[in-house]
C-alpha cells in the first residue's frame, strides 16, 4: 500500500480489510453513477425523442433522433467543469468527501428525470428542464471518475495498481449491465404502451435506492494514504491550479488524447447500435437489449484482464493491444450487426468489448501515475474529462449523421478507426509510466523536471 514512508505499517489482515472496502466503495460509487447517466442514453435511443421532442419528432423523426443523441453530448461540457472543482477540491480536502458529493449529486439529477413532466404536460420546459438536469449529471460525472480512480490506486501496492485501478473501470460496463438488463426485463413485463406512458420513469426513480446504498458503502472507506501524507506536509504540497497547466499540460493533452478512442467506441454500444439495430434494421428492442447486456459482461471481464495485464506487460502495451483490436475489428463489426442477425449483432459487440477493455481497464493507474500527487485528481479529472468531449459527447450524433449521410453504416467504424488511432498516437506519447512515484517524490521530482523544462525553453 503506498503510504507515507515515516507511517506504522497495518497488519496484513487489517490492509486487505481496508483494501477490500476501497474497491468495493470504488466499484459501487462508479456502477451507481453509470447506471444514472447510462439510463438516460439507452432511453434516448428508443423514447425520449417522442416524449421530450414532440412536434419535431413527429415532422423529421431522424432529425428528432440526432437531436436527442446530442442531449447526450450536453452533458459532456460541463465535465470539465465538474473536473476542475471536484479535482480542486478533492486535491485539498480530500479525495472521499467529492466521491460522497458526486454520488448524491448525480442520483438527486437522475430522480429527478423520473419525475420530469414531458412534452405534452409542459410544452417547452421539458426540454429545457431536461437539459438543465443533463448539465448536473455532467457536471457530477466529470468529478466522479478521478476520485474514485484516485482512492483506489492510491491504496494498491505498487505491483497491483492495474488491477486495483480496474475497479472503477468496471462500474462503466456494470452500471451498463444493471441499466440495459432492467430495461429490457421492464420491456418484457409491461406492454408498450404502458412503458411509453409511466414504465420509463421506474429506471430513474430506482436510482434513490442505489444511492443510499452507494451513499454508505463510501462513507465507510477512509481516505487515501497519499492524500493524508499531503495533508500532513500541506506548505509542501500546495499547488494553485495554474500550476497544472503551466508544468503539466502535456500529460492533461496526453491523457485527453489516449480516452477519445475508447470513450467513442463506448458510446456506440451505450447508445447508437441500439437505435440503429432497432430503428434502422428492425430488430426487436428487447432482443437487442439483451445482447447488449450480454455483451456487456465482456466489457467487464476485458477491462479486470486489461488492469491485471498491464501490471505485467506495462500500460502502454495494453492500451495499443486494445486500440489495435477495435481497430481491426470497426469493418468486421458492422458487417456482421447488418446482417440483421440478433446473434451476430451479439458477437460483434462482444468482440468489440475486449478492445474497449484493454483500453479501458488501465487507465485509472496509467492517469494515477502520470501526474505529481498534488494536482493528481485535478489532472486526471480534467484529461478525462476533455477526452470525453472530443470522444463521446458527440459520437452517438457524428454516428447517426454519417449514417443518414453516406447510407454506408461502415462510415461509422472509420469514424472510430480514426480515433483509435488518434488515442494511440496520445498513449504513445505518454510514455510507459508502471513503477511511478505516487508520494511526495512525484511533486518534487517532477516539478524539478518541469522547471528546467520552461528554464530550458
Amino acid at each position: 500500500m503506498t503510504a507515507p514512508s515515516h507511517a506504522v505499517p497495518l497488519p496484513a489482515a487489517r490492509q486487505r480489510k481496508e483494501e477490500r472496502k476501497v474497491l468495493a466503495g470504488t466499484l459501487v460509487g462508479t456502477t451507481i453513477e453509470w447506471y444514472d447517466f447510462f439510463i438516460f442514453a439507452q432511453l434516448t435511443a428508443t423514447l425520449l425523442a417522442p416524449l421530450f421532442l414532440t412536434p419535431l419528432n413527429e415532422e423529421s423523426p431522424g432529425l428528432a433522433q440526432i437531436l436527442s443523441f446530442a442531449l447526450i453530448g450536453i452533458s459532456f461540457f460541463f465535465r470539465p467543469l465538474g473536473a476542475i472543482v471536484a479535482g480542486r477540491l478533492g486535491d485539498r480536502i480530500g479525495r472521499k468527501p467529492m466521491l460522497v458529493f458526486t454520488l448524491v449529486t448525480m442520483g438527486a439529477a437522475t430522480a429527478l428525470i423520473g419525475v420530469l413532466p414531458t412534452y405534452a404536460s409542459i410544452g417547452i420546459w421539458a426540454p429545457i428542464l431536461l437539459v438543465l438536469l443533463r448539465v448536473i449529471q455532467g457536471f457530477s460525472a466529470g468529478g466522479e471518475w478521478g476520485g474514485a480512480a484516485l482512492m483506489a490506486v492510491e491504496h494498491a501496492p505498487i505491483n497491483k495498481r492495474g488491477l486495483f485501478g480496474a475497479y472503477p473501470q468496471i462500474g462503466v460496463p456494470v452500471g451498463m449491465i444493471l441499466a440495459t438488463g432492467l430495461l429490457y426485463f421492464l420491456r418484457v413485463g409491461m406492454s408498450a404502451e404502458d412503458f411509453q406512458a409511466w414504465g420509463w420513469r421506474l429506471p430513474f426513480l430506482l436510482s434513490i435506492v442505489l444511492i443510499l446504498v452507494g451513499y454508505l458503502i463510501r462513507r465507510a472507506v477512509e481516505e487515501s494514504p497519499v492524500f493524508r501524507e499531503l495533508s500532513e506536509r500541506k506548505a509542501e504540497s500546495s499547488a494553485p491550479l495554474a500550476s497544472l497547466f503551466r508544468y503539466h499540460w502535456r500529460e492533461v493533452l496526453y491523457s485527453c488524447l489516449i480516452f477519445v478512442g475508447n470513450n467513442a467506441a463506448g458510446y456506440l454500444v451505450i447508445a447508437f447500435f441500439i437505435s440503429y439495430a432497432t430503428k434502422t434494421l428492425e430488430l426487436p428492442l428487447p432482443e437487442v437489449l439483451l445482447a447488449t447486456t450480454l455483451a456487456s459482461f465482456g466489457w467487464l471481464i476485458f477491462t479486470m484482464i486489461g488492469g491485471w495485464i498491464s501490471d505485467h506487460i506495462g500500460r502502454v502495451k495494453t492500451f495499443l493491444l486494445g486500440y489495435a483490436i477495435m481497430f481491426v475489428w470497426m469493418i468486421p463489426m458492422f458487417m456482421l450487426v447488418d446482417t440483421g442477425n440478433i446473434v451476430l449483432y451479439g458477437v460483434g459487440l462482444f468482440v468489440l468489448t475486449i478492445g474497449l477493455g484493454f483500453s479501458y481497464g488501465p487507465m485509472s493507474a496509467m492517469y494515477a501515475e502520470m501526474f505529481p500527487a498534488n494536482i493528481r485528481y485535478s489532472g486526471i479529472s480534467i484529461g478525462y474529462a476533455l477526452g470525453a468531449i472530443l470522444g463521446g459527447a458527440f459520437a452517438a450524433t457524428i454516428a447517426q449523421w454519417l449514417l443518414v449521410t453516406t447510407g454506408w453504416s461502415g462510415s461509422v467504424g472509420v469514424y472510430i478507426m480514426v480515433l483509435c488511432v488518434i488515442s494511440g498516437v496520445g498513449v504513445i506519447l505518454a510514455k510507459e509510466t508502471r513503477g511511478a512515484d505516487l508520494g511526495m517524490g512525484s511533486i518534487v521530482n517532477r516539478d524539478a523536471d518541469a522547471d528546467a523544462d520552461v528554464s530550458g525553453r
